[in-house]
């Protein structure tokens, strides 16, 4: 009797259910029991116990488990990956392997061929299962583990492994390179680092803003260069240039999203180092009240960008958000009445309604070039990826004085210090001073995992100034667990500060004033919200923690 079968004759689920439940597995590639439970329609923890009930199998958790190493050496890494099973323990001549589809008992005849030795079946998570494997044999080490053997085989082959360039077609590196971009898609990442040293290949990946080791086999550091060529040739670079950077781009589709993945290769000391920027192309755009602003500043920055002319700018490091806080901006108030033309490096979403331009340094083509071209298109709305030089920042004062509003980014610590740098750029006070509306700078702060997280009351000492909590008042952090990678966080929300331009600071721009100087005049007049205010409140309401809201806004 199949899986489906037993949940509809044991009264789990019903007949249309099911018909979902396999139509869902059909389009998506997943197990029976993954889909039901992502589907709401059995919990995996019960679906488990009825298994082991009826084929009277134990259930075990392999969170937290410890290695059996013997186990682990019992069966090649390609049996695992391809069944999704893992051999948890040996004793008195007897393989436990844990498995989530006890159905499959031609992967159970397979494996107890290849030892030699009789099979038990233990019932566990799916996801544990592949948290285990991942974590044991490493991202694709099954084809690591088929390219070893190869090497071992043919002493010719490492020649080729060291050039590269022959290995980049074998099909074994393509799957290989496939595995670690979709892993890293899987696991939220913004950037792919591929690292090359003495004696390893470091691979990192960047989730919620922060660097974690992916979790590869030692064996990967011998197929390096085969995996930078690999790269070379998906972005369509010269894989035989390693003397100089090169820039391209991969498009990847992976479940029905498409991903815009940017490659930048730079030659180091011992190979070639490479990082990839993901970018989903089919997600989907975020509004303004999904981004975390406080009511007050969102409140303030509403009024902002229905202004008719101006200049608004949004600053922050790389990676803070400033482009989806902008793309949202752009969402919200365009229409139909409404012309809206951008310049981008790199056109990150699609916006429906907004004309948008890929800057094109090939031909010419910057920032600069691209605003003054479209000033000529009669546009209302105008945004610029960013202000780099002195060109790029007078048109587009010009550009607000004009009867344009004018979003661009600046990478500035904080918002006063965006008037002192166009200042240091070269534009005149008096055009700086007429032409800017405000300035909202912002940091991306990890959410405290929701899976794992507990209250706790912190000593007074730990507190930072300026931050007291209430009377019984606790905070969250969280423990660590599968769903957050260990790390206690999951997930990003911004932490905001808001400048708007007023008479007295205006006055203060003229004069050349530093940054300092005008923070405290707009705190005065009550025209400044700080981030770590912003990122205090998100604390004490246990969006976040302290600690993260201190790593953000340190400076």
């Amino acid at each position: 009797m199949s899986l489906g079968a037993l949940l509809v004759d044991r009264g789990v689920l019903s007949h249309e259910q099911l018909a979902l439940a396999q139509s869902e597995q059909a389009s998506s590639g997943e197990g029976l029991p993954r889909v039901l439970a992502r589907l709401g329609l059995v919990r995996q923890t019960d679906l488990l116990a009825l298994l082991g009930e009826q084929f009277a199998l134990p259930v075990v958790s392999l969170v937290g488990r410890e290695a059996d190493r013997e186990a682990l050496a019992s069966l090649p890494a390609k049996l695992v990956f391809r069944h999704g099973c893992a051999p948890i323990e040996r004793r008195r001549g007897v393989l436990t392997v844990a498995t989530s589809d006890p159905f499959d008992l031609a992967a159970i005849e397979e494996l107890r061929a290849v030892t030699g030795c009789p099979i038990r079946v233990a019932l566990a998570d799916e996801e544990e299962l592949r948290e285990f494997v991942r974590e044991h044999y490493g991202v694709g080490g099954d084809t690591l583990d088929e390219l070893s053997a190869g090497l071992a085989q043919d002493s010719e082959s490492v020649s080729v492994a060291e050039d590269g360039i022959e290995a980049a077609q074998e099909a074994s590196v393509i799957r290989l390179v496939n595995d670690l971009l979709i892993e890293a898609i899987t696991e939220r990442a913004t950037d792919v680092h591929i690292e090359p040293y003495e004696k390893e290949l470091a691979v990192r990946y960047r989730i919620d803003g922060v660097l974690l080791r992916a979790k590869v086999p030692p064996t990967i550091s011998r197929f390096a260069n085969a995996i930078v060529s690999r790269l070379k040739i998906m972005s369509n670079l010269n894989v035989a240039e390693k003397r100089l950077p090169q820039d391209g781009r991969i498009t990847l589709r992976h479940k029905g999203q498409e991903f815009d993945l940017r490659v930048s290769v730079i030659p180091m000391l011992f190979g070639e180092g490479v990082v990839l920027r993901v970018l989903s192309k089919t997600a989907a755009l975020m509004s303004l009240d999904d981004l975390g602003m406080p009511a007050g500043v969102l409140e303030r920055w509403d009024a902002l960008i229905g202004r008719p002319h101006g200049i608004l700018l949004v600053t922050g490091p790389t990676g803070s958000g400033k482009s989806t806080t902008l793309y949202a901006s752009l969402n919200r108030i365009v229409s139909d009445e409404i012309k809206a033309i951008t310049v981008e490096d790199p056109v990150e979403y699609h916006v429906p309604g907004v004309n948008q331009i890929q800057v094109s340094h090939k031909v010419g083509l910057d920032f600069s070039a691209g605003l003054r071209a479209i000033l000529r298109h009669d546009p209302d709305v105008v945004m610029i990826g960013e202000i780099r030089d002195k060109e790029t920042a007078e048109t587009a004062v010009q550009a607000s004085l004009t009867g344009h509003l004018v979003f661009s980014t600046l990478h500035t610590n904080d918002a006063a210090g965006s008037t002192t740098r166009l200042l240091d750029m070269g534009v005149e006070p008096f055009l700086v001073a007429s032409s800017v509306e405000g300035i909202l700078a912002q940091r991306l702060v990890r959410r405290v995992c929701r899976t794992c997280a507990a209250e706790h009351i912190p000593d007074s000492g730990d507190l930072p100034p300026g931050l007291q909590l209430p009377p019984g008042g606790a905070l969250v952090r969280g423990a660590g667990c599968r769903d957050c990678r260990e790390t206690g966080y999951r997930g990003r929300v911004g932490i905001y500060e808001l400048l708007r331009m007023n008479d007295n600071v205006r006055e203060l721009v003229m004069h050349r004033a530093n940054a300092t100087q005008i923070a405290a005049a707009s705190l005065r007049d009550g025209e400044l919200t700080l981030l770590r205010h912003d990122g205090f409140a998100k604390a004490l309401a246990k969006v976040t923690t302290i600690e993260e809201v201190v790593r953000a806004t340190a400076t």
